[in-house]
């Protein structure tokens, strides 16, 4: 018996039944997998007849309500389910209608003429489910129903209403081919930044990849990180989704820095100068280095705008007070966090994160927090100075990118989730699930499965929420974007649990509003002119790709995947719905793909399953050598180096591959930097921890000589031809 309130109990909770894996072979979730689901879930398992009540309760709630708390359409009309008693058929059902806007309008309609698409009893009450349509045409937007059954209690619903699909630029719908690179903006090397890649190096990618024809620059997710552990480096485990990582600030080009006279004084200083040299030549980004480096100025420019500026009551000063109110509760939460980080890490020495803190500071709203914020105002205030440093120069190279001509400018990341000791879970920790962490199930590229230390959003509480927690994240990483790059798309409609302390292979499917999530970004994309781009490598359920087919949203196609009866799929079979690279951060270079480092390193790393899938994968990339260059040949653009499958890998190969790429039907096409320089070593091996230096890696030379280099810029020439 409680085997079965346990499946009706995860079913109720959105827990999968089974999934179809990398081989296409359907896999169970069986009892005891979903046990420790809803056992993260903090539903109360083992416990029978508390099991019992969680599942009367939630049927009841849902059966019993008369309206969802909100509904969802890609159009302009919208329809939503109402659970009418016995009691209440055939009375009125009076309803109205706020719109966004502030318009009214107000309705009645018989509850015995909806249609109906149930009816059963619920707990000994005879119950019908009839489906109502609003009469009137809705706007795109979010709007407020209020109904009621003649005689009974108020009901309100959230309508969401969007475009019928995500926004595309006008360039796009006009038939151009766009290309641009993808890179990761901390690996940047120039002679101006202090060690690490920054906005100002992405001001000088902007400049010259513009002049050669590209339509946008890819970046890495730019998430907050942790100011107190800089070596917590992965931009996809972030403190906070919501806001920037503040160690890409350009130091020099902040307006306080010309006039701030100790900074001045400190940057002709020898000494901070070597320091400067020592982090620009590390062969690995320092983080923590860079952080040392740059809070020592960013505090000084802080005095200065606080004098120069706050205290004047300049102009400079109100766009500051402008800044900070618009970003609310949220903004104030943030950059109380990194102040009480900060804090903790230096006077008690703890981990960073509010996980060890003092217990009383870990409630946001709390009154030990709050007492910290009111006695420390400048060190709060000094994170959402940096906050407004990093978003202007965000800003500003996004404008740049427009006024040189770029359709799209900059194509952003938004990372799946964000770690759970940071800044966004300790604002809003209901709504996560802290017994539980993101990851993937075994795969072809990590075949262990994945497990990312990431909290999962909890869907029930989304629901209560109405969204409103994803509409601010979407929102916030749209505002300087033309594209954004979902990472792990599928995540709108499943994402895979696994219980703290199993195993990633142990852990099942829960599933999330999907129709609902999608309007959302169709609606926050139209209102940014952002298109918008899902991941939809691995595992991917028919579900998602209909919903990114309906709903406008372009498809991640990786050429290394994109095979075909042992070939290589030729460019016009490439969807025009979707952003084409030969391969992303998380897979080998086209240098590494070629001389098979990666399955050396992953066979270092142990990171094969069992000796014959090594060899398997050996074997299957000996093909892979000889399909590409077959396919290059197809489209008479082989290179002449490497000529067969055993040769040594050329320049000429990553060019022709790139060519190859240019001719396909995909609107995006996206050139990694590293392949242009033709590295050899990954920035990111998947199912890694410190066993590789994931998020370090450099560029192999500087901006400047990678400007200098006469056949790079006829490479791209090439690409911008073969495009238009």
């Amino acid at each position: 018996m409680e085997s079965e309130l346990i499946e009706r109990l995860a079913r109720l909770c959105g827990v999968g039944d089974a999934y179809y894996d990398y081989h296409g072979q359907l896999q169970s979730f069986g009892a005891q997998t979903k046990s420790a689901i809803l056992r993260a879930m903090g539903e109360p398992v083992g416990d029978r007849d508390a099991l019992a009540a969680a599942v009367a309760g939630l049927q009841s709630a849902r059966a019993r309500a008369l309206m969802p708390p909100l509904a969802a359409a890609n159009g302009p009309r919208i329809g939503l389910d109402l659970n009418v008693t016995a009691a209440q058929f055939g009375t009125s059902l009076l309803w109205s209608l706020r719109l966004e806007d502030g318009t009214r309008s107000d309705g009645v309609a018989s509850t015995a003429d909806l249609p109906e698409l149930w009816g059963g009893e619920v707990e000994g009450t005879w119950m019908t489910r009839r489906r109502f349509e609003l009469p009137p045409e809705l706007p795109p937007g979010y709007h407020e129903l209020e109904a009621r059954i003649a005689g009974g209690a108020r009901h309100h619903c959230l309508l969401i209403v969007s475009p019928a699909r995500c926004f595309e630029p006008p360039a796009i719908a006009a038939g151009r081919r766009l290309w641009g690179v993808s890179l990761q903006l901390y690996t940047i090397r120039s002679r101006q930044n202090w060690g690490i890649g920054d906005f100002n190096d992405l001001q000088s990618l902007i400049r010259w990849f513009a002049a050669r024809g590209a339509g946008f620059i890819g970046l890495n997710p730019l998430h907050a990180l942790f100011a107190a552990d800089p070596s917590r480096a992965s931009p996809y485990s972030a403190s906070d989704r919501h806001f920037l990582n503040v160690l890409y600030i350009a130091v020099p080009a902040a307006a306080e820095y010309a006039a701030c006279a100790a900074a001045q004084a400190l940057g002709g200083d020898a000494p901070f100068e070597r320091r400067i040299d020592a982090l620009r030549g590390a062969e690995l980004v320092d983080y923590r280095g860079v952080a040392a480096l740059k809070f020592e100025v960013l505090a000084l420019l802080h005095r200065q705008f606080r004098e120069s500026q706050i205290a004047a009551r300049t102009p400079r000063a109100a766009a500051f007070h402008a800044f900070v109110a618009a970003g609310g509760t949220s903004l104030q939460r943030y950059a109380r966090f990194e102040a009480l980080d900060r804090h903790f890490r230096r006077t008690q020495d703890t981990a960073a994160g509010w996980m060890s803190w003092p217990q009383e500071y870990r409630d946001p709203d709390g009154a030990a927090a709050a007492g910290f914020a009111a006695e420390n105002p400048e060190e709060v205030e000094f994170f959402l100075y940096l906050q407004w440093l990093a978003d202007q120069q965000l800003r500003d190279a996004q404008s740049l990118a427009r006024r040189l001509g770029m359709p799209i400018g900059l194509y952003g990341d938004y990372a799946v989730g964000a770690d759970g000791s940071g800044a966004e879970i300790w604002a809003d920790r209901g709504n996560y699930r802290l017994a539980a962490q993101i990851g993937a199930p075994p795969d072809r590229l990590a075949q262990n499965g994945q497990g990312w230390g990431i909290p999962p959003p909890d869907p029930q509480a989304m629901q209560r929420q109405r969204l409103q927690g994803f509409v601010r994240l979407i929102r916030a990483n749209m505002r300087h974007y033309g594209a954004l790059r979902l990472d792990h798309v599928m995540a709108l409609f499943r994402l895979w649990w696994v219980p703290a302390g199993a195993s990633p292979a142990a852990g099942a499917y829960v599933h999330y509003p999907l129709q609902q999530l999608a309007t959302v970004l169709a609606l926050e994309s139209a209102r940014a002119e952002c298109l918008v781009v899902g991941e939809d490598l691995g595992v991917v359920p028919e579900e998602v790709r209909a919903a990114m087919a309906g709903y406008g949203l372009y498809h991640y196609k990786v050429m290394w995947f994109e095979k075909e009866n042992g070939g290589f799929r030729r460019p016009e079979e490439y969807p025009r719905r979707s952003l084409a690279s030969v391969t992303t951060h998380d897979l080998p270079t086209i240098r590494g793909y070629w001389e098979g480092l990666d399955i050396e390193l992953r066979e270092r790393l142990k990171l094969y399953p069992h000796a014959e899938a090594c060899a398997q994968e050996l074997l299957e990339r000996e093909a892979d050598r000889g399909a590409l260059l077959a396919a290059l040949r197809d489209q008479g653009i082989a290179p002449p180096a490497p000529a067969r499958p055993d040769e040594a890998y050329a320049p000429p190969l990553a060019q022709a591959l790139h060519r190859f790429l240019a001719r396909s039907g995909a609107a995006l096409a996206a050139l990694q930097l590293e392949d242009l320089l033709g590295m050899s070593a990954p920035v990111n091996v998947p199912g890694t921890n410190e066993e590789y230096p994931n998020w370090r890696r450099k560029m192999s030379c500087d901006l400047e000589d990678i400007f200098a280099r006469a056949e790079l810029a006829g490479w791209l020439e090439e690409i911008d031809r073969e495009r238009a």
